[in-house]
């Protein structure tokens, strides 16, 4: 037999950006706490309303499962004494199992005759457990700040104030923060401000929605949200913009969402777009609307939480709010253009960047010389990155930025065309930040991409110089984003560029440094290491990395090169045989005493598989080299693994640990040269236990 079983716990309005998580949590916490009681069910459903969490889990059984357990004694030959009485060891059992020691029987448990009981477990009425069940899943909740309201103990995110728990169309007896189950759930705040009974599970969220004005399930509410919100802007045939963290934050602020289109003065579009954006969409919740061509129209769309008799008189509201926030960000965007971001430099020596590592200013002078650096490694031109380099945060004394903190960058780039800089140097003023999250856009230009590359060097060598590198979850300067985005830089954008060299060029840029040039290897260490988890995402072993690694490379370009082509390598057929004899050659190798000859001697060379392989490995040579050349890893690996049946002859045949010292010598050479083959890419032995 099984029931429906529904909790709602109601609270005041939850915080919006943790809506979801809440719930989630909420659900994935019942859903285990009942399996960890075997308690079958058939589905388990979330909702989630600005002041509700709720569960309902259909066809839950009405008790955990019986089970037959059998508990085995001690052998029957020292359970009891010789004239048939219970032995201590018989007495003990029948004491733990609760048993008249009459009543102790004897049964053969495949091997010897044991005292055994059996008995059955389980049959816990389900109603019994709930209570601990959806206690466990509220306290496992993630909050990082609970609170306490009033005289009351108990503490949570919010104030609760009721507690809905029904198992089928009974109550259930619990009590949850200090609240007692009932049926009574509460309608709309406006609409439907009262109590509403619940009879069972399955009418919840269809009664909440026909008669309380309440739409509980958050899925239900963000698709008419989307639908809502894209009628609205083809009104005035546009498009709205749907960014889904907004999405999310809106669907989670409203219980009866409705949609409503409005409108701001053209004047305001004189300002840059993403200023307009931000305050519409930071500090409103409105979603942006865009024409064909991508370029901002002056209406937004406000999500409410009620259904007006007169939704012009809303409309007007949110037009009269939205406008002095459109106001500001005009002023400061006319402020900010009286003054360059040359000028504003001068202020950047009162901002720290680091206590230990000086000023803002001192650190876009380190940036320009070493832009310029890095710009001369790759024959590049040197003036727009030194400009670029002594601008990229200038904007960051400006009113704009002050005011609106994603302006960061944005700003900058629009001051710099104001200004009259060139193309790429205002650009520069924005793309320096990219990436700014995993799977950002990277730099469009070699300038800015110069400039990127030259800001997070620098602070990875600055913050590691002083000692403060990540430890374990804390980063606060981000230097694992930083590193990351490096290296996505450096070989999306195939440059040809040694990180060694580029932190050796960063670390000169500072006077003094207390960890020394040490701090070099040791950041060195720290990005490259990003690679594993780059590659984890594309599924490509943790092996084919280390066998990379093992060449002790800094180029990432290369580096990258490299896995590639060991991951092809590995799906090659003949990729096993080859890994596991360049692991043997390799533990051959290294217990040889002593130097290994550099060539091989023709004349010493008796059997017909080892001149087959000598021959081969000649013929290789001359095959790769040119692909070595070409940094083709992917098409020399595909030549070498021919050489897989001739290997493997090989060490059928052939005696290499001879007694004859010179026979010896020169087929340790002919291996040397096989491994080198091969380590020209990578150590390909790292492989030999995978596929």
């Amino acid at each position: 037999m099984s029931q429906d079983f529904l909790v709602e716990l109601g609270t005041e309005e939850l915080p919006p950006k943790a809506l979801l998580r809440l719930s989630e949590a909420f659900t994935q916490g019942i859903s285990q706490n009942l399996k960890s009681h075997n308690l079958n069910f058939d589905t388990i459903e979330s909702y989630a309303a600005p002041r509700r969490l709720a569960v309902v889990v259909k066809g839950l059984a009405e008790s955990t499962p019986l089970n037959d357990v059998i508990n085995w004694g001690p052998p029957a030959k020292i359970a009891f004494d010789d004239e048939g009485k219970p032995t201590k060891a018989a007495l003990a059992f029948a004491s733990k199992n609760n048993l008249d020691p009459a009543d102790l029987v004897a049964e053969n448990d495949g091997k010897i005759e044991k005292l055994v009981y059996r008995t059955q477990a389980g049959g816990e009425p389900t109603v019994d457990l709930l209570e601990a069940i959806v206690q466990q899943s509220v306290s496992k909740l993630p909050i990082p700040k609970r609170m306490r309201w009033g005289a009351n103990r108990h503490e949570f995110v919010r104030p609760v104030h009721w507690l809905v728990m029904l198992f089928g169309d009974e109550i259930v007896e619990a009590t949850i923060l200090g609240l007692h189950a009932n049926r009574e759930t509460q309608g709309h705040r406006f609409h439907y401000n009262q109590a509403l009974d619940i009879q069972n599970a399955s009418e919840y969220a269809s009664k909440l929605k026909s008669i309380a004005y309440v739409m509980a399930d958050f899925d239900e509410r963000k698709t008419l949200i989307r639908q809502q919100v894209e009628a609205e802007a083809e009104k005035v045939n546009g498009q709205a913009v749907i960014d889904i963290d907004l999405l999310n934050e809106v669907t989670a602020l409203v219980e009866w969402p409705v949609a409503l289109l409005g409108r701001f003065e053209e004047r305001f579009l004189d300002v840059p777009a993403e200023a307009l954006v931000s305050s519409m969409k930071e500090h409103q919740k409105y979603f942006h609307l865009v024409d064909a061509d991508n370029n901002l129209l002056p209406y937004f769309i406000t999500v409410a939480n009620i259904e007006s008799k007169d939704p012009a008189q809303v409309i007007d509201g949110n037009e009269r709010v939205i406008r002095p926030r459109l106001s500001d960000a005009a002023f400061f965007f006319e402020t900010d253009k009286k003054t360059t971001l040359e000028s504003k430099r001068e202020s950047l020596k009162k901002i720290v960047f680091q206590a230990k590592l000086g000023t803002v200013f001192e650190k876009t002078e380190r940036i320009a010389n070493l832009a310029k650096a890095i710009a001369e490694q790759l024959n590049a031109p040197t003036e727009p990155v030194v400009r670029a380099g002594e601008l990229c945060k200038s904007d960051l004394v400006s009113e704009m930025v002050y005011e609106f903190a994603d302006m960061q960058g944005i700003a900058g780039y629009h001051y710099a065309k104001h200004d009259g800089e060139v193309d790429e140097v205002a650009l520069a003023m924005n793309e320096h930040y990219m990436p700014r999250f995993a799977g950002d856009e990277l730099p469009s230009t070699l300038t800015s991409a110069i400039v990127a590359l030259a800001d997070r060097l620098d602070t990875l060598i600055g913050i590691f110089g002083i000692g403060e590198q990540p430890t374990g979850s804390k980063d606060p300067f981000a230097l694992r984003r930083a590193s990351v985005a490096v290296l996505r830089i450096l070989v999306k954008g195939e440059y040809k560029l040694d990180l060694r060299q580029l932190l050796s060029l960063a670390f000169k840029q500072y006077t003094s440094l207390p960890e020394g040039e040490a701090v070099v290897e040791q950041v060195l260490n720290y990005m490259l290491e990003r690679f594993r988890a780059w590659y984890e995402e594309q599924n490509i072993p943790v092996e084919v990395f280390q066998a990379v690694s093992a060449k002790q490379l800094s180029q990432p370009l290369d580096i990258d090169q490299r896995v590639q082509a060991v991951n092809h390598f590995r799906l090659l057929p003949e990729a096993d045989a080859l890994a596991s004899a360049n692991k043997r050659v390799a533990n051959i190798l290294a217990k040889v005493d002593g130097d290994i000859l550099s060539y091989i001697d023709d004349a010493l060379l008796e059997e017909v598989d080892e001149k087959e392989l000598a021959k081969e490995i000649v013929e290789k040579q001359q095959q790769v080299e040119p692909l070595f050349e070409e940094r083709d890893y992917k098409a020399a690996l595909t030549a070498l693994a021919s050489l897989q049946e001739t290997v493997d002859n090989f060490f059928a045949n052939v005696m290499v640990m001879t007694d004859d010292e010179a026979l010896k010598n020169n087929r340790l050479a002919l291996l040397q040269q096989l491994r080198a083959l091969f380590f020209e890419v990578a150590d390909i032995s790292y492989l030999a236990a995978t596929k």
